[in-house]
């Protein structure tokens, strides 16, 4: 048998030598890649990641483009016009360039944006629905709301001139592969002459001579200087479960200072999320210009003070003290990581532990430990980790500075400079007359005016209060003339003394701005515009006073005696209706009352000598006509009972209203209750934002209470549904229990002293929920619990005990084991839950978040368990799995 193969190979080895070489060749070929392959297979699963996320040479090669992140950009750009302009386009285009995965979103009212945003065709959008000063000066808030909104993968705030290079595609790639919910900053640097330009694609630069360069950073460390704690900050955020940080972000004006780095040390100290410094890792850089208007010194005398908007730095400046913990805290360091790279090793390092992690390894490197077992690769970590070290870092930014800033802020306007810059083309300007009590009422009306496009309007402010809200938000604001004092808060309604002072301000005020040559309409703060009026009201001509009459029955003339409404006229501005206004206010300083009854005495007469007809008068010594508005147009707060309607909305467009007042009714809080309830409330108190049309925060609104502050509950009209924290729904009429069990499973129904008597307090899915009483909206494990404590304590028997079932829905018995270790045992702890309605899911992420230590930023499925890791290994190891 052996003689046999050994003849077989032989005369197979002497006829087809060089064929069976060739194939043998094949063979071991194909046997090693199988084996490779296999070994790949059976590698832990950090190696293959270490393996799947080594850095590619071109941006976006060698990543799945199935798991390639979304990423919108978001920037607020002043008009593409001139350098600035050329600036902003080159900047914007190499946003594109990277990758088409890339969409750039710009916030702007500029018509220039929107031509420069065409030419992209969907790539780049504009936003001019955010909130923005009367100045121009966009809300940073608002925009970071709008930027939070967002479905992309992830999000980033950037200045419109700050050209991007191809490393942060790949910074933020690695980031996307974490499994943290994180945020990352990175400071961009200064170049005083960038000699380059993009080609057609926008994808490659090229020099002066056409040809194509590469910018390496290299060049950016040698021909620009880098300012860690500058305003151009550059900061990303992935699509997560947590929020930024605690609390309320203020209303900054963006590009006025302070933002940036309020919103950092937020973060740091709120703990939410891995905060990442890019800075070494995503190469961003701006081209000087010391003639920018949101960057000028305002430390340079040549500049007038309102070309420095210092008031807007001031502003920014106190609302960093008011928010947050920005003023007295220090930030949390222990959360902020450097990410760098290494000899092709991205590493994160944390300073205030001394540890680095490398990118794709369990095991970190204690900085710590430099004996000498130290690996050749981990020395070399060392010697880069200590280059870092020297490097200044963006910790410095975040001290707290006791700069010393002006108790209050005011425009460097005056009432003709703003005068002549808020009119319209007919001269014509809307006074909005208000006291910090209104504030609210206040914003909720400028949102209103700005919705339908009416720009030329002025607040004058009773108090020094409102004066300096309303710089804070953006308002162009004066100071009314001879202000009354002592504005009470609550008690400032029609028939009070402090009313009868406060109406006399708005008629001078008025007459002021009419000796300056514009024409006026004064719109209390709590008319409701559904349309613009003022192409009709300025349509009845000069010497003509068109005013809202106060009239309610609908069978009777609307100019009888007295109901003229001086919260809603138009004034033109004329030698006779300025003469006119001048009686008027002469009487009103002479008289116990308010300013309505002399604008009535003063132009219809007393008793309505002076009436024409049933809807004008005419003041004889000046010739002045008073129109009294038709009603259907212009309703008071008790006409044919239009506040009552179910949909007043729907209502007043079917009559045609132009306006509707929220008069007829007695105290700022009824007013503002009816007002939000009624659906026509533009404003979010919480948030200090304008509230889009159809918008869901907007129809919440109509059901829970107005603000923690200004919030009364409708106790004799309204069901009110009261829920863990303190949250509450109202409903106008009686509902059956079994709708609120349907609308929230695993929850029972209960009168207020359920804490007192759970046994007899729980209602059954056919109980009605009346108008007039408060219901508390009670998980069922609670109420199981309260149960147990009052039968232990004897208060209540057994039989009583089982006689009295609780009441679930049956879709979901087990709903309520989900929240089982949060126990409510009492009244206070209900109201002050941690589970309540706004943070229960807010409040699980974060006690997971803090309870457990920082794991190596690594891919792994989110869903699976891994035993707990704590960095105190001393060397960098691969482990097995």
């Amino acid at each position: 048998m052996e003689s046999r193969y050994s003849l077989f190979f032989s005369n197979l080895y002497s006829k087809k030598v060089l064929q069976s070489g060739l194939w043998l060749v094949w063979l071991c070929g194909f046997s090693l890649i199988g084996v490779s392959f296999y070994g790949t297979q059976m590698l832990p699963t950090f190696l293959k990641e270490q393996i799947k996320i080594r850095k590619p040479a071109v941006p976006g090669v060698g990543f799945d483009a199935l798991s390639f992140p979304k990423i919108t950009l978001f920037a607020a750009p002043r008009p593409f016009t001139g350098s600035v302009g050329e600036r902003q386009a080159l900047a914007v285009r190499s946003w594109l360039g990277l990758s088409e995965n890339i969409s750039v979103v710009l916030f702007s009212q500029d018509p220039s944006v929107f031509s420069f945003a065409d030419s992209f065709g969907s790539r780049v959008t504009v936003e001019a629905n955010i909130d923005f000063t009367f100045l121009g000066t966009p809300f940073y808030h608002s925009m970071v709301a709008r930027a939070l909104a967002s479905p992309s993968d992830i999000s980033a705030l950037v200045d419109p001139d700050t050209i991007l290079l191809s490393n942060f595609i790949s910074t933020l790639i690695y980031a996307h592969k974490l499994d943290e919910d994180w945020l990352i900053l990175a400071s961009s640097r200064n170049v005083s002459h960038f000699p380059f330009r993009l080609d057609s694609d926008g994808k490659s630069w090229l020099a002066d001579d056409g040809k194509h360069v590469r910018i390496q950073k290299e060049f950016l460390v040698q021909h620009c200087s880098r300012k860690p704690c500058g305003d151009r900050m550059l900061i990303a955020w992935n699509r997560g479960d947590l929020p930024l940080h605690k609390g309320v972000l203020p209303p900054f004006l963006y590009g006025k200072g302070l933002h940036n780095h309020w919103i950092v040390t937020e973060a740091l100290i709120s703990d939410f999320r891995l905060v990442i410094d890019a800075s070494l890792t995503i190469s961003s850089f701006y081209v000087d210009d010391i003639d920018q208007e949101n960057y000028v010194s305002i430390r340079s005398s040549t500049i007038s003070d309102f070309e420095k908007r210092s008031w807007e730095l001031h502003g920014n400046s106190l609302l960093g003290r008011l928010y947050g913990s920005f003023s007295f805290r220090d930030a949390n360091y222990s959360n902020l990581f450097r990410f760098f790279e290494c000899d092709g090793n991205f590493l994160f390092l944390n300073t205030h532990k001394n540890i680095a992690y490398l990118l794709g390894y369990k095991r970190s490197l204690n900085l710590r430990n430099k004996g000498i077992s130290l690996s050749s690769r981990q020395k070399e970590i060392l010697d880069c980790v200590d280059v870092l070290k020297s490097l200044e870092g963006i910790e410095r930014c975040f001290a707290k500075e006791q700069t010393r800033l002006p108790a209050s802020i005011s425009l460097p306007l005056s009432l003709g400079s703003l005068l002549s810059m808020r009119a319209d083309q007919n001269k014509t300007i809307v006074v909005g007359v208000a006291g910090y009590s209104y504030k609210d009422m206040l914003m909720s009306w400028v949102c209103r005016l700005r919705h339908l496009q009416v720009l030329n309007f002025l607040v004058c402010a009773l108090d020094d209060e409102i004066y300096d809200f309303s710089v804070l938000q953006g308002l162009p604001v004066i100071k009314c003339a001879y202000p009354p004092n002592n504005i009470s808060f609550d008690n400032c309604h029609f028939g009070t003394e402090c009313f009868q002072k406060v109406t006399k301000v708005k008629s001078r005020t008025v007459l002021q701005i009419l000796k300056l040559g514009y024409n006026v309409l004064l719109s209390d703060v709590d008319v409701y515009w559904f349309k613009n009026p003022l192409a009709y009201l300025s349509s009845f001509g000069p010497a003509v006073l068109v005013a809202q009459s106060d009239e309610y029955n609908v069978t009777v003339p609307i100019n009888l005696p007295r109901r003229l409404n001086s919260g809603f006229y138009y004034a033109h501005s004329d030698s006779i209706t300025i003469a006119a206004l001048e009686k008027v206010v002469k009487h009103a300083a002479n008289s116990n009352l308010s300013e309505q009854p002399s604008f009535y005495d003063t132009l219809c007469g007393e008793g309505g000598s002076y009436r024409l007809g049933d809807n004008r008068c005419l003041e004889p010594e000046t010739n002045l006509v008073v129109h009294f508005l038709n009603r259907d147009l212009f309703p008071n707060g008790a006409y044919q009972g239009l506040w009552q309607e179910k949909d007043i909305k729907k209502a007043c467009k079917e009559r045609g209203c132009l306006v509707l007042h929220n008069n007829w009714i007695s105290g700022r809080r009824k007013k503002l209750e009816r007002q939000v309830l009624s659906g026509l409330w533009e404003y979010d108190i919480n948030t200090r934002m304008f509230l889009e049309n159809g918008s869901r925060r907007k129809r919440e609104l109509q059901k829970e209470t107005i603000s923690y502050s200004d919030s009364r509950q409708l106790k004799d009209i309204t069901v009110r549904i009261v829920h863990a924290g303190g949250r509450i729904e109202m409903y106008h009429s009686a509902i059956p229990a079994s709708e609120m069990i349907r609308k929230y499973p695993g929850m029972c129904i209960a009168r207020p002293d359920v804490f007192k008597r759970p046994h007899e307090s729980l209602l059954s899915a056919h109980d009605m929920l009346l108008p007039g009483h408060k219901y508390f909206i009670i998980r069922a494990t609670t109420v199981e619990k309260l149960k147990r404590k009052h039968s232990r304590e004897g208060r209540i028997n057994e039989h009583a005990d089982s006689a009295a079932p609780i009441l679930r829905s049956e879709e979901n018995e087990d709903v309520g084991d989900f929240n089982s270790d949060d126990s409510i045992c009492s009244a206070r702890d209900f109201f002050f839950s941690k589970g309540s309605w706004s943070n229960d899911i807010l409040e699980k992420h974060i006690d997971e978040r803090r309870k457990k230590p920082f794991v190596p930023p690594i891919q792994r499925p989110r869903l699976c368990k891994e035993p707990e890791w704590e960095p105190s290994l001393t060397s960098i190891q691969e482990l097995s799995p």
